[in-house]
């Protein structure tokens, strides 16, 4: 019997194909308990009052083959302990393997976050500044309405001046005047022949009639800047004494303009500038009489106030 569960635990360890941990452990659990029931046997051979009656031969038989199955358990438990100790190594090396891959992917996730990070704050300043670009472009156009709202009312202004002053001076135009609306400004131009006399700086009376009627129409726009220019030929100036050049012949005419105008009590002085301009801006050509005739005159230049407009440009 004692034969028979020696067997039973001998084919139990031998048929396990795959050693673990567990089943080294059970190994050596069963060896202790196997050399335990021996000695235990031993004793127990060794005290029996039948020890004599049993057969020396047949139990020297029986303690060689347990010395034998003691011997084979011996030697499965060291191939089980060796194969444990492999596969102990084999999980260290696993182990350490999977935790330098596992450190190498920590380390690059947490590069790719960081990365991920720094792209998140680049957007959202690139929001933020598109927002206040947007937010500017809103203002500016904005500022654009309103620029072009001015202007507008300007140029209306503008043209209703200009239909003013030729239903003012139609008796005056196709006679050395001409009036005329361009790049937001009324002009008035005035031959020589209309005003002075000949090497005179003197307004006559037509002239001066004139002159009095686009004061008039002056006198019902204070918004209105006037600068008043005095033109020439590049004739040189053979007069008295008391003007120098063209220059300063141009230069005289246009202050009489200016003065004809300042009798009107109701034109703000502040709106008017007189200045000559002699021979140096023609507006033909002075190698024939009708040029010459053409470039001798005054300028009347009406332009709108643009306070509204340098404002909001500074702004």
């Amino acid at each position: 019997m004692i034969k028979n569960i020696f067997f039973g635990i001998a084919i139990a360890f031998i048929s396990s194909s795959c050693v673990t941990s567990k089943i080294y452990d059970d190994l050596q659990d069963k060896y202790d308990t196997l050399k335990v029931e021996n000695r235990k046997l031993m004793d127990e051979l060794n005290n029996s009052e039948d020890y004599n009656t049993i057969s020396n031969e047949a139990l020297k038989e029986e303690i060689e083959k347990l010395k034998a199955e003691k011997s084979r358990l011996a030697m499965d438990l060291a191939a089980s302990k060796s194969s444990h100790d492999r596969l102990k190594e084999s999980y260290n090396a696993l182990e350490a393997n999977s935790s330098s891959k596992l450190t190498k992917n920590l380390e690059l996730n947490r590069n790719l976050l960081t990365q991920l990070e720094e792209k998140e704050k680049a957007l959202a300043a690139e929001s933020l500044r598109l927002k206040q670009l947007q937010s500017d472009l809103e203002s500016r156009s904005k500022r654009v309405e309103e620029l072009e709202g001015i202007i507008a009312a300007k140029d209306a202004q503008m043209s209703s001046l200009k239909n003013a002053i030729s239903a003012a001076l139609t008796n005056f135009e196709g006679n050395g005047l001409t009036v005329e609306q361009r790049d937001g400004k009324v002009y008035v131009s005035m031959e020589n022949k209309l005003l002075f006399e000949s090497g005179s700086w003197a307004v006559n009376s037509r002239g001066r009639q004139a002159v009095a009627q686009l004061g008039k129409v002056l006198a019902k726009n204070p918004e209105i800047d006037v600068l008043i220019e005095g033109h020439t030929d590049n004739v040189t100036y053979g007069g008295n004494g008391n003007i120098k050049n063209n220059w300063d012949l141009s230069t005289k005419r246009a202050t009489s303009i200016v003065s004809i105008l300042t009798e009107n009590n109701k034109i703000l002085k502040g709106n008017l500038t007189a200045a000559g301009k002699g021979e140096y801006a023609p507006v033909s050509s002075n190698n024939t009489s009708e040029g010459r005739a053409k470039n001798r005159r005054i300028e009347v230049i009406l332009s709108p106030k643009l306070d509204e407009l340098s404002k909001l440009l500074n702004e």
